[in-house]
């Protein structure tokens, strides 16, 4: 059973970093992404890795503040998110690739997704 598990989401100032996880479980993946949801909005795209870590994606938004990682020891994907704002509030998931299609950025590229996990970045 395939299982994409997020955790380290949380309340933090403008300016704060938090680390997300997400540990993968049940199959191997060609590549995770995370992508977050403000309310009433589609899931937009964030980062994404190839499993092998030989490829990083961004969105613009997050470029240079946004780091994306893998552990594959523990099978973990990691976001590590410094100089928060409150635009980077809303829920953030991870998704995971099982085919390799090849567009990273896109919600279409993926086959499973987690529960998400909040993060809030207050003013």
């Amino acid at each position: 059973q395939v299982q994409l598990v997020e955790s380290g989401g949380g309340l933090v100032q403008a300016g704060g970093s938090l680390r997300l996880s997400c540990a993968a479980s049940g199959r191997t993946f060609v590549a995770v992404g995370w992508f977050r949801r403000a309310p009433g909005k589609e899931r937009m795209f964030v980062a994404a890795i190839t499993w092998s870590g030989g490829s990083t994606y961004y969105a613009d938004s997050v470029k240079g503040r946004f780091t994306i990682s893998t552990d594959n020891a523990q099978n973990t994907v990691y976001l590590q998110m410094n100089s928060l704002k409150p635009e980077d509030t809303p829920v953030y998931y991870c998704a995971a690739d099982a085919w390799g299609r090849g567009i990273p950025r896109s919600r279409n590229n993926y086959d499973y997704w987690g529960q998400g996990t909040q993060v809030t970045v207050s003013s």
